[in-house]
């Protein structure tokens, strides 16, 4: 895991900030917009707010393996036994940066204990991403989530030894 320590969790906070969406107000979004199309155009949406991600970081290192379309993630950890984990995310096609968003507002500023449990085929299927997404893309955001769970069982397991 290529990771970026932050000393004292203040560089976590103001990330999460920035990204103001967390998935409740996403959740709520999704249950407040009722055709598909108007869930594309914001799932784009979330996408472009993204924050800018580090040109440096766009190399095979950060490139997230099974995605058709490119995906890059970067990992930032604290310094705790139990790290607090957050992620800077794109991509180069729209609906997959708003994807990279709705990842990223579920895991990132979670324990890296509490990743592993979040059940992310749930969230998937309450937003309907489960039956509206191509099976190309579903597979894509499977390889996102599985090399976030990998990080965290990684930062764990750093404290470990």
């Amino acid at each position: 895991m290529h990771a970026l320590n932050l000393r004292d969790g203040v560089a976590a906070a103001h990330y999460i900030d920035v990204m103001s969406n967390n998935i409740q107000a996403i959740r709520d979004d999704f249950a407040f917009l009722d055709d598909w199309e108007d869930r594309y155009r914001y799932i784009i949406e979330l996408g472009n707010e993204l924050p800018p991600f580090p040109e440096e970081a766009r190399d095979a290192v950060h490139k997230v393996q099974g995605c058709v379309s490119q995906v890059w993630l970067l990992t930032h950890r604290s310094q705790e036994s139990d790290p607090v984990l957050t992620f800077d995310g794109d991509s180069d096609a729209h609906i997959v940066r708003g994807l990279v968003a709705i990842m990223l507002a579920l895991f990132s500023g979670k324990r890296a204990s509490e990743i592993g449990r979040i059940d992310v085929e749930g969230v998937m299927a309450e937003l309907g991403l489960d039956e509206h997404l191509t099976p190309q893309r579903a597979n894509g955001l499977r390889s996102m989530v599985k090399r976030i769970k990998r990080d965290a069982e990684r930062s764990l397991a750093m404290e470990g030894s």
